[in-house]
């Protein structure tokens, strides 16, 4: 069977941020000129023209070198990442000025947390790049393999890591221990979530392209092009990390759990209207556009029943490569017949061995966490029961049976703790984006 991976965020190093982007622009945020504090003249003349086709892909932070292969393999891990997304040259080239941005940005926290004598050790970042490997059902050594298969590196991966590290340590050190969230501040919102019991509230996420009236339109063909690679199979968190120009863009664009009332009029109306799963068209907002994900939905304090707890087997059968579908489908259709036939999890090792398969037991898989396609079929089955055959020749055709459901209590109460948590996450976020944004003010960069 053909050996894929699939390229994981690195062990969730940024937290999540609820109540960022498109969720929190204010009427007075965008009548604003934030360009009015400049004093410019209102008629002026250029001196000279700067060509826009000429790209510097390299750059020197604080002395610190950022190299053309620096930005090539960590484009290609983001390529990697998004294997099946058809991605144009020009795309390309927007795509590699941002993830020099981004290397600009990693540097400057790296150097950052230098001079506060925080070093991140080899031993630390070996470490995190198992666990990365692991995740994708790798070894190291496999992993470096495929990484350089995709031309891309360890190397590049492991300076990520050592930035995402070294960032996190010293915020926990100097900005975490700064904020402070009071005990009416709880209240005040687990009061809100008492008022709101039952309502559908949802999981949004987000990429934010802003525009002006002068370039309304390019911004526009802008925000399809992306949607266009989203829809050919790119990843939406990934897109809005590298584009998205809202604060929710370090995580993913995830706004969090919102209610159609926090959001813009615009996106409350399409965000009711989609599917789990879905991704928007465009949507014009004041002072920009919007494409919205959505990740899940549920009701405020009621059990929500994505958050059911699964412990499945997993019977996979792998065909030579070039197998003719109809040479396939015989052994399939036993295969189907074999797994519905009864058994549970009991008979997984009995009907593998008969079928040349290969079993896995998954336990602790949420639900909601699940294709939505494979959602709708494990919600309706009782323990011992199978799906349907589904997956390809070339990856393995695949079926889970169901051993075990630890369903989710039917009410919630606001957990105190969380909510605690979450605001002080948010507050730490806000007040980190200002020290990064500090560190760009006082950079010295040359591009080359």
């Amino acid at each position: 069977m053909r050996r894929t991976f699939k390229i994981f965020a690195v062990a969730g190093l940024a937290a999540l941020v609820t109540t960022h982007g498109a969720a929190q622009q204010t009427q007075e945020d965008i009548i604003a000129n934030t360009a009015a504090q400049l004093g410019l003249p209102s008629t002026f003349t250029v001196f000279g023209n700067r060509d826009p086709n000429i790209r510097t892909p390299t750059a020197i932070v604080n002395g610190e070198i950022i190299t053309r292969t620096d930005v090539d393999q960590r484009l290609n891990l983001f390529l990697a990442a998004n294997a099946n997304a058809r991605i144009s040259e020009e795309e390309r080239t927007r795509l590699r000025m941002q993830i020099v941005r981004n290397l600009i940005d990693e540097m400057l926290q790296i150097q950052e947390a230098r001079a506060n004598d925080i070093v991140i050790t080899p031993a630390e970042i070996n470490q995190t790049f198992t666990q990365v490997a692991e995740r994708n059902g790798s070894t190291m050594e496999d992993f470096d393999e495929f990484l350089e298969a995709q031309g891309s590196s360890a190397r590049t991966m492991r300076k990520q890591i050592e930035g995402e590290l070294a960032w996190r340590r010293l915020l926990r050190r100097y900005v975490n221990p700064t904020v402070g969230v009071s005990d009416a501040e709880v209240q005040a919102i687990v009061d809100r979530l008492e008022a709101s019991r039952g309502q559908t509230e949802y999981r949004v996420a987000e990429i934010y392209l802003p525009a002006r009236p002068d370039n309304q339109e390019e911004m526009r063909q802008g925000a399809m092009r992306l949607l266009q690679q989203i829809q050919s199979g790119g990843s939406f968190q990934a897109y809005a990390r590298q584009f998205s120009q809202a604060s929710t863009a370090a995580v993913g664009g995830d706004l969090g759990w919102l209610r159609p009332g926090q959001l813009p009029a615009e996106l409350a109306a399409v965000v009711t209207q989609m599917p789990v799963g879905g991704v928007s068209q465009p949507i014009p907002i004041p002072g920009g556009f919007s494409i919205i994900a959505l990740i899940d939905q549920r009701q405020v304090l009621v059990g929500n029943p994505r958050d059911a707890v699964l412990s499945l087997t997993q019977i996979t059968l792998s065909f030579e490569p070039g197998t003719a579908r109809e040479v396939a489908e015989p052994r399939i259709e036993a295969f189907a017949a074999a797994t519905q036939a009864g058994g549970g999890c009991g008979a997984s090792s009995a009907i593998a061995s008969e079928f040349g398969g290969e079993v896995v037991q998954n336990d602790g898989i949420r639900l909601g966490d699940l294709p939505e396609v494979l959602q709708q079929n494990i919600s309706n089955l009782q323990v011992g029961q199978a799906t349907a055959p589904f997956g390809s020749l070339d990856d393995g055709v695949r079926v889970l049976i169901l051993c075990g459901r630890d369903d989710p209590p039917a009410s919630a109460e606001p957990d105190a703790e969380v909510i605690l948590n979450r605001l002080e996450q948010e507050r730490a976020d806000r007040r980190a984006r200002r020290y990064l944004r500090d560190l760009r003010r006082d950079a010295v960069i040359e591009y080359r």
